[in-house]
């Protein structure tokens, strides 16, 4: 069942629902959509899962308005979906911005109607360095990303998505992986670089309540691994599930073992 939910004035959010049983809203990263988690809604909706795949605000089929991509906003997105579709004990599951996105709704919405947090290769607390945490990206890195999108996108997308595998997948899933970067609104490339370069998500870490699963690549060139220690460290009653053959795209190089940690983490 595919539809879409309006979360203020002339802003709609395109919504993918598949499944009956307990629902989990997925949240994907940077510059994707709902459909990078193809290979999880394959599977979970055997084993009693509702999966409700959203759009963020400019990305996928989801309205592109010039202005308004803070994560506030986007968390308040969140909380637009959840409270549209009546949930009260949803599993809240998130992929790189999408985990910045989920962290901040954990913290300004005081976790509202959400069991259990799974985070992806998040982009928390921060996804640039800062004073005494040198792993980060530079601000200046994003800085040239952002003026590059300004003049050429495909090629700072290409150069972008090369970040993401630790081990380069087949040229066919490197095409549609590429293609799904630019379907995505021009506006919300830029918007969210300014917003993965300016913001950071440190003081929503301790506010986490719900139980919280950590899904992390050792050789994570985006998200550096050293960010879910520093989750782990943060989060109170997290759990750091470690993939030592996964880059930034954990939610995929590592499939069979990412979707059997998946489960065990929604039934436990």
């Amino acid at each position: 069942m595919n539809y879409y939910i309006d979360v203020e004035p002339g802003v709609s959010l395109y919504v993918e629902d598949t499944g009956v049983g307990q629902p989990i809203l997925f949240v994907h990263g940077y510059p994707l959509d709902h459909r990078m988690y193809e290979y999880q809604v394959n599977q979970l909706p055997k084993y009693g899962y509702r999966c409700i795949r959203m759009d963020l605000r400019g990305f996928g089929k989801s309205d592109s308005p010039w202005e308004s991509y803070s994560l506030d906003r986007m968390a308040d997105d969140v909380r637009a979906i959840i409270d549209t579709l009546g949930f009260k004990s949803i599993i809240l599951a998130a992929f790189s911005m999408g985990g910045a996105v989920a962290v901040r709704y954990m913290g300004r919405h005081a976790g509202h109607g959400v069991s259990k947090l799974l985070l992806f290769a998040a982009a928390a607390p921060y996804i640039t360095q800062q004073p005494g945490f040198p792993q980060g990206m530079p601000p200046e890195g994003l800085d040239a990303l952002i003026a590059l999108a300004n003049r050429d996108r495909p090629q700072m997308l290409q150069e972008f998505g090369k970040l993401f595998f630790h081990n380069e997948p087949t040229p066919a899933f490197r095409q549609w992986f590429d293609s799904v970067q630019l379907d995505q609104s021009p506006r919300a490339i830029i918007a969210c670089g300014h917003t993965l370069r300016d913001e950071n998500v440190k003081a929503d870490l301790g506010r986490i309540q719900a139980p919280t699963y950590i899904f992390h690549g050792v050789y994570d060139r985006i998200c550096p691994f050293e960010l879910a220690i520093i989750m782990k460290e943060s989060i109170p009653n997290s759990i750091l599930l470690r993939f030592d053959n996964s880059g930034h795209a954990v939610f995929y190089e590592e499939l069979d073992l990412f979707n059997a940690c998946l489960l065990e983490a929604l039934r436990h």
